[in-house]
């Protein structure tokens, strides 16, 4: 198991997960990717992209998924893996796949939330999503508190 892509949304339980990528793979010696799909730019579904202010305020947010990222996978490093954080724009189901594709994953870790009837109607699951369309093992791991 060379490449353990662990997939965070910013909830409050992102350091679970890569705890558990950690103690994954320092068992095998893997390398640990910190992988979070946020949110596509407004032309990217398209809406405009607004005044100044508006392209700034989401440079800002993107700026701090991106340090949010780098800092988890510094707790992989830490603990002696390799380990990189990616932060890619896009839908999250898709770009969870494509990414665990082209890393040539061999286990995806993410988390899962029970959610109430009307939430899973209007949202889905990401993670019902993910292990439905994965070619890969997934291991689902609850962060409900």
């Amino acid at each position: 198991m060379k490449n353990i892509l662990v997939a965070i949304d910013f909830g409050d339980k992102e350091e679970l997960l890569v705890g558990k990528a950690i103690e994954i793979g320092q068992k095998f010696n893997s390398k640990i990717w910190v992988v979070h799909a946020s949110a596509p730019d407004p032309d990217f579904v398209s809406f405009e992209a607004g005044p100044q202010s508006v392209r700034d305020e989401r440079a800002k947010v993107l700026h701090k998924e991106n340090r949010a990222v780098a800092t988890l996978a510094d707790m992989a490093k830490s603990k002696g893996l390799d380990a990189v954080g990616l932060l890619i724009k896009g839908v999250t189901i898709e770009v969870i796949l494509e990414e665990s594709e082209k890393l040539n994953a061999d286990i995806l870790i993410i988390g899962h939330k029970k959610h109430g009837f009307i939430e899973k109607l209007i949202k889905g699951s990401v993670s019902g999503g993910v292990l439905q369309h994965s070619k890969i093992p997934v291991l689902i791991v609850p962060i409900d508190n």
